[in-house]
């Protein structure tokens, strides 16, 4: 299948998220990854790159480069003579991933609790607190936003370069997922929930607690990310693609 201009071979016109100044290959990433996940571009569609740069209004450049980043997330496959194709998508490697962020995300916040300090610790509260609109009337992308920042505050309270290094690493590969749960009816209301337990746990310093409660956090994104995934397109558990 080739992808031509703004439509995929089914004719389903899609839509260009703008590409700003200074992050533009940061936002062709996130709008591909996006359409991957989501079914829009479905497994085996062939990516070519001067349609994308008209597309998106861009040079050949920064697609070449995007398509680097979407062959390390594993959304996407170089193939000798056949280009670049949309990957079809591994639930094996998928929870594979999510179970070492599980690990990972438990271990920095056990850190937190017991490193960060009452600065930290206000700030978390702080953006948690003011969050609380977005589940009111937000919306998915915003929301995604603060949950990445949510996090963030963490990895930087644990106070731990490699285990953040790691994490991050990790995260990245995750994004488009970690995005699409986001969608699912009901799920922005479940993850605030779960993360005004995380915060409450880091402010009273119980850092096995607060462990617990980060691994089950992100074992439901997980599942989550699966459901969105299962929901819009077909998987395969011999063909490995991760985010």
């Amino acid at each position: 299948m080739n992808l031509n201009r703004a439509e995929h071979s089914g004719g389903e016109k899609i839509e260009s998220a703008p590409v700003r100044k200074g992050t533009v290959v940061d936002t062709l990433v996130q709008t591909l990854a996006d359409d991957i996940v989501s079914g829009r571009l479905p497994p085996g569609t062939k990516l070519d790159a001067r349609a994308l740069a008209e597309r998106f209004g861009v040079s050949r450049t920064p697609i070449r480069e995007m398509f680097g980043h979407l062959a390390a997330m594993g959304l996407v496959t170089h193939r000798p003579n056949r280009g670049v194709m949309v990957a079809t998508l591994s639930p094996a490697a998928l929870g594979d991933l999510y179970e070492a962020m599980a690990e990972l995300e438990a271990a920095l916040a056990r850190l937190a609790a017991l490193r960060m300090n009452s600065s930290q610790r206000q700030r978390l509260l702080t953006l948690h607190q003011d969050s609380v609109h977005l589940v009111r009337d937000g919306t998915a992308d915003a929301y995604a936003r603060y949950n990445q920042e949510f996090h963030n505050l963490i990895f930087e309270g644990a106070q731990s370069a490699q285990l953040r290094q790691l994490a991050e690493a990790t995260r990245t590969r995750l994004a488009p997922f970690r995005r699409a749960q986001f969608r699912l009816a009901n799920r922005v209301s479940k993850s605030w929930e779960e993360h005004d337990a995380i915060v409450q746990g880091i402010l009273a310093g119980d850092a096995d607690g607060v462990a617990r409660l980060m691994r089950v956090h992100v074992q439901t994104v997980s599942a989550m990310s699966a459901e969105f995934v299962a929901e819009h397109q077909p998987l395969t558990a011999t063909r490995g693609a991760s985010a």
